[in-house]
């Protein structure tokens, strides 16, 4: 175990010190800055922040209800936005104040973003061992391959969670520094299939923060796997990235097949089953369990060729 440690630790600092991980983490919070620049623009902070918020919400129904006359195009946007107004006075809630916890909670998007720096780190933390001609150094330690590539891969995750807790946390105090904190727990009136309802803005974030984490876990296996089959961390990154943006596509694509619930993008969402927007035959469970598969698939393929792969020649 302490050898373990020792490896991970050692991946860690190689991580933390290069200056492309340092990037990463800056080009982050740039985002993060310039999206609340933005919002404080766009977000109606103190707009219903009144005594008398029910009059203002319909002088604004009254308004939208004369542009809806006058702007065809913009007609379902305002019939929305009436609906859910009126949602707010017939519930008798007033409206909360824009704050740090909705930034956060808009922010999920940004995981994206972690996705794709966690591939770029995962797959080339195999690759570069054979670019740069470290791996013999490595492998001839007296210690397993199965440690060193476990820690290896364990060090990506790492950098994932730490990576998803940065976002968290930089973009909580970035919007407290420019919307402030209505609370501890606030709630918002959101639009779900199943109408307008009012929601804890806390429990929003663990849930899209959490479904969003499965993407970022398989998408960063699968890089690992190619870095470790192929040792080109160039191919590694484009083909995740690719398939991390295409594949939607490919699932719509190869939907008329029955075969297609088992394409490893038409489970990977699993809100789709909070939102009751999945497709017709498929469960919760077997989500789960086609994920499941493709993961132990993606790691004993990693396995394999780190392990039985001769380095006598590199």
């Amino acid at each position: 175990m302490a050898n373990f440690m020792n490896l991970l630790m050692n991946e860690q600092i190689k991580l933390y010190i290069r200056k492309s991980t340092w990037v990463m983490y800056i080009l982050t919070a740039v985002i993060i800055i310039g999206l609340a620049a933005i919002a404080s623009f766009a977000a109606p902070n103190e707009k219903y922040q009144v005594d008398d918020w029910q009059q203002v919400l319909k002088d604004e129904n009254a308004d939208m209800k004369e542009k809806a006359q006058n702007e065809d195009m913009m007609q379902n946007f305002y019939k929305g936005q009436i609906e859910k107004n009126n949602f707010y006075l017939e519930n008798d809630i007033q409206p909360a104040a824009y704050d740090a916890w909705q930034f956060v909670m808009e922010n999920e998007l940004l995981l994206s973003l972690v996705s794709l720096f966690t591939i770029i780190i995962a797959a080339g933390i195999i690759a570069d061992e054979f670019r740069w001609g470290t791996i013999k150094l490595l492998l001839i330690r007296p210690i397993s391959r199965t440690k060193i590539l476990a820690s290896k891969y364990v060090s990506v995750l790492l950098f994932a969670l730490f990576t998803l807790i940065f976002v968290l946390v930089f973009s909580w105090i970035i919007g407290a520094l420019f919307f402030g904190i209505n609370g501890m727990d606030p709630h918002i009136v959101m639009d779900t299939s199943e109408g307008y309802v009012h929601v804890s803005v806390m429990e929003k974030i663990v849930e899209g923060y959490g479904y969003q984490l499965v993407t970022l876990l398989m998408m960063a296996t699968f890089a690992f796997m190619i870095s470790a089959i192929f040792r080109q961390s160039a191919l590694a990154i484009g083909l995740a990235i690719v398939l991390m943006f295409t594949g939607n596509a490919i699932v719509t694509f190869f939907a008329k097949y029955d075969w297609s619930k088992f394409i490893l993008f038409a489970n990977t969402n699993l809100q789709q089953y909070a939102n009751n927007t999945a497709a017709e035959g498929m469960t919760l469970g077997f989500s789960i369990a086609v994920l499941a598969v493709y993961y132990v698939i993606f790691l004993v393929l990693s396995w394999v060729f780190f392990a039985k792969r001769d380095v006598a020649g590199t």
